[in-house]
């Protein structure tokens, strides 16, 4: 996936201008929010629940190594075969000789935010070998040529009638005056398509939402079905999945399971939870003959023990996303790159280098909310702060540090600072007119309001008058 994260201001100007996706984003909000809230209020211990998963995280964490190896043995023991990636680049190597080794000339592809991370659908497209989205969100998007605007719905920023427009652009097949007016007709249109792909693909790939170090055991979770299509049809099944991904055991996988889905999308549970031990065994009726689990560093190692260990406890769930004002204001494609919202916030600097994601950080109201409704604890704001505090010390944001240097240095001339201050209220009192649509240096607030001209003068002269 290209990475616009340099762009961020232009991206969320794009955006907020957008009426289709404002549109789109003011439905979120009557969503996955609710439909969280009506989940854990039918699960009395989902406090208690989301505390294990954390202590799971934590005791994980703190002995990742470990863990690794020793989902490595048991993955190997069931017939896997085990790839250590370094950073993107190896990841797309490795899977690209896997498809090559297998002949591949199609590839399915469940919905996998690593995949999007190391880019593999532009990699392999450019070796020849075609990538096919299978969850149908993903699906839309590949057709349009668009990076996923959501982690868990990657298509949330387009209408259905944005999305009947793509289908009859991009499935000819079908006759043209076909009614496409329903989500139901758009969805059997696309399983029609679709069916014809998973049974005709070569190479499989899906992602991993835990590696469990027990059993060697990779875990998706889905809603479509599509993921263990991927997986068990062709003959080769590829996993790709971060370091952060195992636990320890299959009793901790299904503690995690438990607030997963409610706090993702409001689910008791998913549809589709399943777990794959390896290729198919000699009297299994499916599964593929080859099982690869691509597992990736990318600069996640770098973040253990220090400032940002916290945010390797992330379980994808999307929860901080779906409450965050600025997502909702902006979208994810503003973001620039796979991970939006409060945690891209935060894990995108880590993985990518504050030089490029300085922007992130500052995206924030450090309402809070993003920390009350993370299942995992993980404290959001203050990371976002921290990363605020490294761009500050690295001489960022210029215009804000002339701004208190000036500021800091008038204040310590008490009576040049009175004297200024005064002049300017006494100006803005006359020109004001009660208040401002306009005004130099202000225009970040009055692009959207007006702001208020000063009436009594200043604090000091209003002390020094008695009238407090």
């Amino acid at each position: 996936m290209r990475s616009t994260i340099a762009d961020f201001t232009a991206n969320a100007r794009k955006g907020i201008a957008d009426k289709n996706l404002q549109a789109a984003l003011s439905r979120l909000s009557e969503g996955f929010p609710m439909k969280r809230l009506e989940a854990i209020s039918r699960l009395p211990e989902f406090k208690q629940l989301c505390d294990e998963a954390k202590q799971i995280k934590d005791h994980t964490l703190a002995n990742l190594a470990d863990y690794l190896e020793a989902y490595e043995e048991k993955a190997t023991a069931a017939g896997a075969h085990v790839h250590w990636a370094s950073d993107g680049a190896d990841a797309r190597d490795i899977i690209l000789k896997i498809c090559q080794d297998a002949g591949a000339k199609t590839v399915t592809k469940g919905k996998s935010m690593i995949s999007e991370e190391v880019a593999i659908n532009e990699h392999l497209s450019a070796n020849g070998i075609e990538p096919i989205e299978t969850d149908l969100g993903e699906y839309i998007i590949q057709l349009r040529d668009e990076p996923p605007s959501h982690i868990i719905a990657p298509a949330i920023h387009l209408s259905k009638e944005q999305v009947a427009e793509t289908f009859r652009t991009e499935h000819t097949e079908f006759s043209a005056d076909r009614i496409l007016t329903e989500p139901r007709a758009m969805l059997d249109e696309a399983r029609t398509v679709l069916r014809r792909r998973f049974v005709a693909a070569d190479v499989g790939i899906t992602g991993a939402n835990m590696l469990i170090a027990e059993t060697g055991s990779s875990v998706i979770v889905t809603n479509e079905g599509n993921g263990d299509l991927t997986q068990t049809l062709p003959n080769t099944h590829i996993v790709i999945a971060s370091i952060e991904k195992v636990v320890p055991t299959l009793e901790a996988a299904a503690t995690i399971l438990r607030v997963l889905a409610r706090s993702a999308t409001g689910q008791d549970i998913t549809v589709y939870t399943t777990f794959s031990t390896g290729p198919a065994r000699p009297d299994d009726p499916d599964g593929p003959q080859n099982y690869h689990v691509v597992i990736l560093d990318n600069g996640r190692s770098k973040m253990l023990g220090g400032e940002f260990h916290d945010m390797l406890r992330c379980i994808k769930c999307a929860a901080c996303v779906n409450h965050c004002p600025v997502y909702k204001a902006i979208g994810g494609h503003a973001y620039g790159w796979v991970y939006s919202g409060p945690m891209g916030a935060v894990l995108v600097p880590g993985l990518r280098g504050l030089a490029e994601a300085h922007d992130l950080p500052a995206a924030s109201t450090l309402c809070g909310k993003c920390q009350d409704v993370c299942p995992m604890g993980i404290p959001l704001p203050r990371m976002l702060r921290d990363w605020r505090t490294r761009d500050f010390d690295r001489g960022r944001p210029t215009a804000a540090r002339f701004g208190l240097k000036t500021w800091a240095w008038l204040a310590r001339h008490p009576r040049l600072y009175r004297l200024v201050t005064t002049i300017g209220t006494g100006v803005l009192m006359i020109f004001g007119g009660g208040r401002f649509r306009w005004l130099p240096l202000a225009g970040g607030w009055t692009k959207t309001r007006d702001l208020a001209a000063p009436e009594g003068g200043s604090f000091v002269g209003l002390w020094k008058r008695g009238e407090r």
